[in-house]
C-alpha cells in the first residue's frame, strides 16, 4: 500500500474547471520521477468545495482552485525528496 494519499476531486465542477487535466500532470509527474508505486492516486466525486475548483487533496491537504502548473509546483514541493529530489 502507498504511503502517500492523493485525492483528484472529479465532481462536475471541479471537473469542468479542469481537474481531468491536473489527474493527467499528476499520472505524469509520478511516471516520470517514479513515485507510482509510492502515491496512492484516487478519485471522489466531490469535496464539497465546488467554488474553489478545482480541488485536489494530498495527505489529507486540501489545495483548492489548482491550474495544472500549480499541480506540478504542488508536486515538486511536496514529493521532491521521495523522488530522490528528481525535477
Amino acid at each position: 500500500m502507498a504511503a502517500i494519499e492523493l485525492v483528484v476531486c472529479m465532481g462536475s465542477a471541479c471537473f469542468s474547471r479542469g481537474n481531468l487535466k491536473n489527474l493527467e500532470q499528476v499520472q505524469r509527474y509520478l511516471k516520470d520521477h517514479g513515485l507510482e508505486r509510492e502515491v496512492d492516486v484516487t478519485g471522489t466525486l466531490c469535496q464539497d468545495r465546488c467554488r474553489q475548483g478545482p480541488n485536489v487533496t494530498l495527505q489529507g491537504e486540501c489545495f483548492c482552485g489548482l491550474e495544472p502548473k500549480a499541480v506540478v509546483a504542488l508536486l515538486e514541493e511536496r514529493l521532491g525528496q521521495a523522488a530522490g529530489g528528481a525535477k
